[in-house]
């Protein structure tokens, strides 16, 4: 059962913790748990005249309850101020009135409340998502980025809907908003947040009370305490989240996001699931990104390590990055129905490794050892490659003949990193050969030169990509290289507010394995901070499509 105490015995008001001024309102039980034990009344002033000029950039805190706003105040620092706003909607309503006439720059509401999902903890925070009194809904669209600096902070932290109550609400209650899909819930959010306008909107609650612990049970005093532990916590990270708000420009390169060979490889994946039915094996990642392969692990997809791990007789899957002869083999040998999802650009540089090999040249393969590409690749001839990482790696090449020679590349290079190892090759063996055409494939050539547009006018820049995806790595490094502070997020949840303090314009790009929809979630946690300006900076237009494996094509 969970339920709202009885709401405060003293007058509705404002109150600004520990600022002189007025009395704040008398201390009471929240909608959701304990606030803790009634303390002495603070001296505190009002809300800052409407209109005073500086008061724009600061951030105000509503914290409805006395404890609540002793508890956040510590971490607020001289950045905002924190509101005692009252108990209840009639009260939060009064404030909110107010608030639409006063003069800041953001509005964060944090306090305590009631768990309604099974699986909160007491003193788990909750990041709204989105705030809903049932009827007008608030989206609060910088909830990830928040949450992802709670996270990163040590804090206990989920995110997701947060629903205001004008009633207590008891066991059956609870359920049904539950059912709902709100997290927690309180009585006050979803009024206080009308009066942020169109400023950055923040909602906080710390769980006090759960469908395990409900407010009667002797876990209650525990509860209130760790709620409160936990917003205390959370008080420098609201003051950082609005350190990081205000205006910006976004420029987004061009091009980016998914290239020819990942979109390919992600339909053959979609089209086995579709013909066949799940499970269907993939072996390694089908592309390096964590989202594509959540997605389409929820649709029935099994990514595995190696063949051992693959039925006999089932159907697997050869990722984008492509195999050796010797997983080829094994498959044959087991009677596996493999669909070969390798990207042609990748099969091409195969191809160059067999012919030179069978030539009798000692091929330096230029790529990163470990990457599944190039294990793939030195598979094709092992005795007679060798992978070269630096230039210092060519001192070490000792080829039975020097006059033969040859070099081949991994696709996802950055094309400044292997022109000087080309260069070092080059000088001792001047005589090696080169593949017929480029192997840094035109993707990651595209989105290089795309990146490096945008640096140009960033403060910023940031790349959408999974760590263990090579040339969204390589993208960071190239804005690197430019100059400008450059990271790489696989969301908006792996934003580091402390990265936007003071920008005011961010590049943004994506890795040939990452998706479209990324890049958009990106952009709109942004907006979350503040207005955001989106231009694109497109370097060149890619058309390229390639056909689908004869196992996949539509009859």
């Amino acid at each position: 059962m969970t339920a709202a105490a009885n709401g405060p015995g003293g007058p509705p008001g404002t109150a600004s913790i520990g600022l002189p001024g007025t009395a704040a309102p008398g201390p009471a039980s929240g909608p959701s748990g304990p606030q803790g034990p009634p303390g002495p009344a603070s001296r505190a002033s009002g809300p800052a005249p409407r209109g005073t000029p500086g008061r724009q950039s600061h951030l105000v805190v509503c914290a409805p309850l006395l404890p609540e706003a002793r508890a956040v105040r510590p971490g607020i620092g001289d950045g905002g101020h924190v509101r005692v706003t009252g108990y209840g909607p009639v009260r939060s309503r009064r404030q909110a009135a107010r608030l639409r006439e006063d003069a800041f720059g953001s509005l964060a509401v944090a306090g305590v409340g009631g768990g309604l999902a099974g699986d909160l903890s007491l003193g788990d925070l909750v990041v709204a998502t989105e705030v809903s009194d049932g009827t007008t809904v608030t989206y609060c669209p910088s909830a990830p980025l928040l949450a992802g600096e709670m996270l990163r902070a040590g804090l206990p932290v989920r995110s997701g809907p947060v629903l205001s109550v004008d009633r207590l609400v008891h066991g059956r209650d609870r359920e049904r908003l539950a059912a709902g899909g709100a997290l927690v819930a309180d009585m006050e959010s979803a009024w206080l947040v009308a009066g942020a306008g169109d400023r950055p909107v923040a909602v906080v609650r710390a769980i006090s009370d759960t469908p395990r612990y409900p407010l009667r049970s002797p876990a209650v005093l525990t509860g209130g305490l760790r709620a409160l532990r936990s917003l205390r916590a959370a008080g420098p990270v609201l003051s950082r989240w609005a350190a990081a708000t205000g205006q910006r420009r976004v420029l987004l390169a061009g091009p980016r996001s998914f290239c020819a060979g990942v979109d390919r490889a992600i339909e053959i994946v979609e089209k086995v699931l579709e013909r066949q039915g799940p499970p269907v094996y993939v072996r390694k990642q089908i592309v390096h990104n964590t989202h594509v392969v959540a997605a389409l692990e929820q649709r029935g997809a099994v990514f595995v390590d190696e063949l051992s791990q693959v039925p006999d007789g089932a159907c697997v899957v050869f990722s984008a990055h492509g195999v050796s002869p010797a997983v080829r083999d094994e498959a044959d040998r087991r009677g596996l129905r493999a669909v070969d999802a390798t990207c042609p650009l990748v099969a091409k540089v195969h191809a160059e490794a067999r012919r030179f090999a069978a030539d009798g040249y000692l091929v330096a393969l230029i790529g990163h050892a470990g990457h599944e590409e190039v294990e793939g690749t030195l598979g094709e001839a092992p005795e007679a490659m060798a992978l070269v990482e630096t230039a210092a790696d060519v001192a070490r090449l000792r080829p039975a003949d020097p006059g033969k020679v040859a070099y081949l590349m991994q696709t996802t290079l950055a094309v400044d990193e292997a022109t000087e190892v080309v260069g070092a090759l080059r000088e001792r063996f001047p005589s090696a050969r080169a593949p017929g055409s480029d192997d840094i494939c035109y993707a990651t050539t595209n989105r290089q030169q795309a990146v490096r547009a945008v640096a140009a006018e960033a403060d910023l820049v940031l790349v959408a990509g999974s760590t263990n995806s090579s040339n969204s790595v390589r993208l960071v490094e190239t804005a690197q290289r430019a100059g400008v502070p450059a990271y790489l997020i696989d969301g908006p949840s792996d934003i580091e507010l402390g990265w936007l303090a003071g920008v005011t314009t961010v590049g943004l790009s994506a890795g040939a394995s990452a998706p479209p929809a990324v890049v958009g979630d990106i952009v709109a946690a942004l907006a979350g901070l503040g207005p955001v300006e989106v231009s694109e900076r497109v370097t060149t237009t890619e058309s390229i499509r390639f056909s689908l494996p004869k196992e996949v094509r539509s009859p």
